[in-house]
């Protein structure tokens, strides 16, 4: 994309459109090391103080002193671009033109008083998101307040319950941009750390998700599937497989910022997960149907608890009763001597899909990996897993493990017969992961 003002051709990477021409509350750019996100903020801020009288404030967490903030990244900018209606000073910079002054604060070393002088500003650029504190954003983001505003962040995730990212990244609303940029999505990203970063995914593969890739850092054996198993599996690229019956899961909403959620597998291949907003109980039993009349399933699994029990009912009593199964999460396992309940025993279905010998293939899907990632684990008195349930994963992150549920559905069964004219003998293996 080639923005042009007077005689100065700026050349802007694509995934940075949205900074320029998109009028939206907050802006989130996160990532690893090399994906260009400081100078792709610092051009498009430069740009728009071009284009209209603007107040520009870049914060971060602690400012020392100038030399701490992004006031030089902005100087080697214009000198780069040959702007000459920027003037920098000792401490701001401004446009002689439109009237835009850029300006530059550390929040923790301001009280709440000062920086609520900020409720002026257009735009807000917070730099290395990852360090603000929820007090330093508590105070922060009600004053930036003026009619329009804006508040950018850019960041590389260090912990997944980062406060910016529980607060605007987790479960983003529609005054919200989210994009995730590495150094593979860099046009500009030198040959050199293309080689260090490739160099790292070979040697330590942990280390790579998280300095290049921008996966925050896993939490020990805490979790039940990690981020290196979540990655290899969405690095797959299967053909179809066709002959394997296809199952699907879906997971209903049950709050008002949750999504139903709609995920479908054959065999060893997960593929077109989808997610849907404010949808009634009849508008998802209507989709279901869709979905069976047009892809004809083996199976579709619901989850039957709570909301998700009047579209099992709908579906029941529309005739779907041989294809559709409800599941409740809560209830007692299948394999009781080593799950405590129905949704430690499925999500553990999908780690050990995800760790098999065989190689296994996930579809890309907007927070997939953050949800398959997200509960801890831990065992019961007599060895059984139990897993962190849901309420508890949103109250800590800010978000629902909607799409991973929907995934942990179609392993509802230990094994699936190949077709409905199999059902009885139930002689079909799934995926070989599981026999028996």
């Amino acid at each position: 994309m080639v923005e042009e003002t007077k005689t100065v051709q700026v050349g802007i990477q694509k995934q940075y459109a949205p900074l320029l021409n998109e009028r939206k509350r907050y802006k989130l750019y996160y990532g690893g090391r090399s994906g260009g996100k400081s100078y792709g903020f610092a051009d498009c801020l430069l740009l728009r103080g071009r284009k209209e009288k603007l107040t520009i404030a870049c914060v971060r967490e602690v400012q020392n002193s100038i030399k701490d903030s992004v006031k030089k990244l902005l100087e080697d900018r214009i000198d780069k671009w040959g702007y000459t209606d920027y003037v920098v000073y000792e401490n701001r910079i401004d446009n002689v033109e439109t009237g835009t002054r850029i300006i530059f604060k550390g929040l923790r070393d301001d009280n709440a008083q000062n920086i609520k002088s900020l409720e002026g500003v257009d735009i807000c650029w917070i730099e290395e998101g990852q360090n603000i504190t929820k007090d330093s954003w508590d105070i922060l983001d009600p004053t930036i307040r003026k009619e329009g505003s804006e508040i950018w962040v850019s960041m590389n995730r260090q912990e997944e319950n980062d406060p910016i990212w529980k607060a605007i990244g987790a479960n983003p609303d529609e005054q919200t941009i989210v994009r995730r940029v590495n150094y593979t999505d860099n046009v500009f990203c030198p040959e050199n750390m293309k080689y260090l970063a490739e160099k790292c995914k070979k040697e330590n593969y942990d280390d790579w998700l998280h300095t290049w890739f921008g996966e925050p850092v896993q939490q020990g054996d805490k979790k039940l599937i990690s981020y290196k198993e979540v990655h290899k599996a969405l690095e797959n690229n299967f053909v179809p497989e066709v002959e394997m019956p296809l199952i699907i899961g879906v997971d209903v909403a049950r709050f008002g910022d949750d999504k139903t959620a709609i995920a479908r597998r054959r065999g060893r291949q997960a593929f077109k997960i989808q997610t849907y907003k404010s949808m009634s109980i009849v508008d998802t039993a209507n989709l279901c149907m869709r979905i069976i009349n047009e892809e004809r399933p083996l199976r579709l699994n619901i989850d039957a608890g709570g909301v998700g029990g009047g579209v099992y009912d709908v579906l029941m009593d529309r005739g779907y009763g041989q294809i559709v199964r409800g599941v409740n999460f809560g209830e007692v396992a299948q394999e009781r001597e080593k799950y405590v309940n129905r949704r430690a025993e499925m999500w553990d279905r999908v780690h050990l899909w995800l760790t098999s010998e065989l190689p296994v293939s996930l579809v890309d899907c907007d927070g997939l990996s953050e949800d398959l990632t997200a509960p801890n684990k831990k065992y019961d008195s007599i060895g059984r897993l139990l897993i962190e349930a849901k309420a508890d994963i949103k109250k800590r992150l800010g978000r629902s493990t909607d799409v991973a549920d929907a995934l942990a559905l179609t392993f509802a069964e230990l094994s699936y017969p190949s077709s409905m004219l199999q059902y009885e003998s139930a002689d079909y293996v799934d995926d070989n992961v599981y026999v028996g």
